[in-house]
């Protein structure tokens, strides 16, 4: 897809009206600190739209990106942020649950683990907890310019077998550094835009 406009149109806190943009949605989801933020602006080819922070915990509200008038990249709150207290975790949590349930225009969930690591405790309950709510979330392992290239496949099993991945599911490794992987998440996010139902289960 060619970026031509980029806006940040819509921002729901906890207690907003979630909006019915009437637009295909797709959303990334990921623990603080990940890099959701940085694999957002990539994908727009901006430097600053989505703020990105090196203290966790930046973004607390879904924030709705207008790409071009046709679709909404949604960024979820971070979740697994050890500074703020359980009241505001569980706040986000039923924010984000809201917005899954609630969504007329989801079409698919994008996770991001952080591919130096196996799969946190916070990340497993997140990939199952998408997977109840009847979405297949589709991987991308962020950060992949830590690593050596030789490295690279050993990592992606490591997340695949730490999260117990759905068989078939895409795994994308990804730098923001280097754009690696920008291509291939636009690719899948222009098939989900022409195939409504690609990713989304039966329910």
């Amino acid at each position: 897809m060619v970026i031509k406009n980029v806006s940040l149109d819509i921002v729901c806190g906890i207690t907003s009206v979630l909006p019915d943009t009437g637009r295909p949605e797709i959303a990334f989801a990921g623990k603080s600190n990940v890099g959701k933020s940085s694999l957002i602006n990539a994908l727009m080819n901006r430097k600053s739209l989505a703020r990105t922070s090196a203290s966790p915990g930046k973004t607390q509200t879904i924030n709705f990106y207008n790409i071009n008038e046709v679709m909404y990249l949604v960024d979820l709150p971070g979740y697994g942020y050890a500074k703020v207290s359980q009241a505001v975790k569980e706040k986000w949590g039923k924010l984000i649950e809201r917005y899954l349930h609630g969504s007329a225009n989801l079409r698919a969930v994008f996770l991001l683990i952080d591919i130096r690591h196996e799969p946190s405790a916070n990340d497993k309950l997140m990939y199952e907890w998408i997977v109840s709510q009847g979405y297949n979330p589709i991987i991308i392992a962020t950060k992949l310019d830590k690593l050596k290239r030789s490295q690279v496949q050993k990592h992606v099993k490591q997340v695949k077998v730490g999260l117990n991945v759905v068989p078939g599911t895409p795994i994308i490794p990804f730098s923001a550094e280097t754009k690696d992987g920008r291509e291939e998440i636009w690719d899948l996010m222009d098939s989900l835009l022409a195939d409504p139902e690609e990713e989304k289960q039966d329910e």
